[in-house]
């Protein structure tokens, strides 16, 4: 299947995702807790997708969003947050990810996610 960078500030999300990912057959390549590490890892690893929380220290998700997709516009991003696509594009009317799912999530949401963006 396809290879994975999961980036959220939150160890118990990453678990969620890294098993709801696993179990559909998907690779992790890397996780990261913030959106600098989740840059770096995009830059080394050109994961297939990526999994991005918004809310982190540091670099934010939507501010590591732009710069992936900065240095490659084809990237798959879903961000996966508890503010909605709405109140996201309110604060960002420029955030051009992939594809957006609120926390929580079904399992099953994620993995259809996935099979649309590729």
């Amino acid at each position: 299947m396809a290879r994975a960078l999961i980036v959220d500030d939150s160890k118990f999300m990453r678990r969620i995702i890294r098993e709801t990912l696993e179990e559909g057959g998907h690779i992790i390549l890397a996780e990261a807790d913030n959106g600098i590490d989740g840059i770096e890892q995009y830059k080394k690893l050109k994961p297939d997708f990526v999994t991005m929380d918004i809310t982190m220290t540091g670099k934010d998700g939507i501010q590591a969003v732009s710069d992936i997709q900065a240095m490659d516009p084809g990237a798959k991003i879903i961000i996966i947050s508890a503010m909605s696509e709405n109140t996201l594009k309110l604060n960002d009317k420029e955030l051009r990810a992939t594809a957006f799912l609120t926390k929580p999530f079904e399992k099953f949401e994620l993995l259809e996610t996935i099979k649309k963006i590729l």
